[in-house]
């Protein structure tokens, strides 16, 4: 590594959390940006009691708090889809998500820059193999989206890299010996693979190209998992899947949005709640809806899916999760098992596999070549996903990297190579 600090950033903007990596000498590479701690969570509160808008784990904190105001989360998924050129409505007050995403990103760089003790003007993003699943003009505007944004906060030089090439230069920094891997980056939003060799001798290389044997990704992260969890295994508590008094089941589009990140607002407009009244009125899963709408009338939707979010997380360490859903009904209590996380999340878990085995397969790799399955990504830590992928390539081994860090590490390491 050079001895003076690179005049580039690396930047990952993700679904669930962000990192900016910055090579200088005897430092981590990881700039803190809030708590002293490297990732800033990707959520935005507006907060209409005080008129201030917060970031990161302190948007969380006063959401959770009981504040009056908006909560914004998985902000990225909003890249190539239809509501990027639409709006919102926030504290009375019509909000682009161009501007919500600038918020953000400017944020991000404010605090980077802050740690650093310096201006960055130059930056690597990471990018998603996928944005959009196929779709090749949605991907080139979810990027030139990105491109647009990242300019308008003060990044004067913008190039990409697919993330999942970033944790691998990450992972490379660690090896003695030359391996084939595959990087398995298990996001907030998507599922990206990159199959790479790797050695001492080739990271000295500035082309790459003919070490990358293949890339492939597919639009499904940690937020599907909160979302097939929620609508299977929680939604039914507040009347998904009941019925009404003439057998049919009860309109299932608030609870789709109730379980979706950057939908849950939409459950919030008057016209959800005059439909709801009327459903009421036919509906037979009473002591349910009654649930609901406490739940719409309080504006609690994001704090049920931080607690959907957190059951996932526990269910990635023990057989059973506790959700303590007081908010809904005094005493409300409810158990998931891990069982029960498996099943709602299987067609899931079979595309993320379906997909390493067609890169595999473009790539005219045997299973037995792979050495390694580096996973990074905090939705990699999925136990059924793990066990799919490993399923996939029996003989390679398993490493865990950072699971935060890695790709905001290794961009860092190419905008050192791109800007010096």
């Amino acid at each position: 590594m050079s001895l003076a600090p690179a005049r580039a950033c690396g930047v990952d903007f993700g679904t669930s959390n962000s990192t900016i990596g910055w090579l200088r000498p005897g430092a981590p590479t990881l700039l803190t940006l809030e708590d002293d701690k490297p990732t800033l969570p990707s959520a935005v509160f507006f907060n209409a009691d005080e008129d201030t808008t917060c970031f990161g784990r302190a948007a969380l904190g006063e959401y959770l708090e009981g504040y009056e105001g908006r909560l914004m989360r998985a902000l990225k998924s909003l890249l190539g889809s239809s509501l990027i050129d639409g709006h919102t409505e926030v504290l009375g007050r019509a909000l682009p998500f161009r501007q919500l995403l600038a918020s953000f990103i400017g944020e991000l760089k404010q605090r980077a820059e802050a740690q650093a003790g310096r201006p960055f003007e130059q930056a690597v993003f990471g990018r998603p193999v996928h944005f959009v699943d196929d779709n090749a003009e949605a991907d080139r505007k979810a990027q030139d989206t990105l491109e647009e944004v990242a300019r308008q906060v003060g990044f004067r030089d913008v190039s990409f890299e697919f993330e999942p090439i970033g944790a691998a230069l990450h992972y490379e920094a660690s090896l003695d010996r030359e391996e084939l891997v595959l990087v398995a980056d298990i996001g907030g939003g998507t599922a990206d693979f990159s199959l790479i060799r790797l050695s001492p001798e080739r990271a000295r290389a500035e082309d790459r190209r003919e070490d990358l044997l293949g890339n492939a990704g597919v639009h499904i992260g940690g937020t599907d998992f909160d979302r097939a969890l929620s609508l299977e295994c929680v939604m039914p508590l507040l009347g998904y899947r009941g019925k009404m008094k003439n057998g049919a089941e009860i309109p299932s589009s608030i609870f789709f949005q109730l379980a979706t990140w950057h939908t849950i607002n939409f459950a919030y407009a008057r016209q959800v709640t005059s439909d709801l009244q009327h459903i009421y009125r036919d509906a037979t899963a009473r002591t349910e809806l009654d649930r609901l709408s406490r739940l719409i009338a309080r504006r609690e939707g994001h704090w049920l899916a931080l607690q959907v979010e957190q059951a996932k997380i526990d269910l990635s360490a023990a057989p059973e999760a506790m959700l303590e859903l007081d908010r809904l009904e005094p005493g409300l209590t409810h158990s998931i098992t891990r069982d029960a996380f498996t099943l709602a999340t299987r067609t899931l878990v079979g595309r993320v596999a379906e997909t390493v085995s067609t890169l595999l397969n473009q790539a005219g790799v045997a299973r037995d070549q792979v050495d390694t399955v580096y996973f990074t990504g905090g939705a990699s830590g999925v136990p059924q996903l793990r066990k799919q992928i490993a399923a996939e390539l029996p003989q390679a081994r398993s490493v865990e990297g950072d699971l935060y860090g890695s790709i905001g590490a290794g961009l860092a390491v190419q905008a050192m190579r791109r800007y010096g």
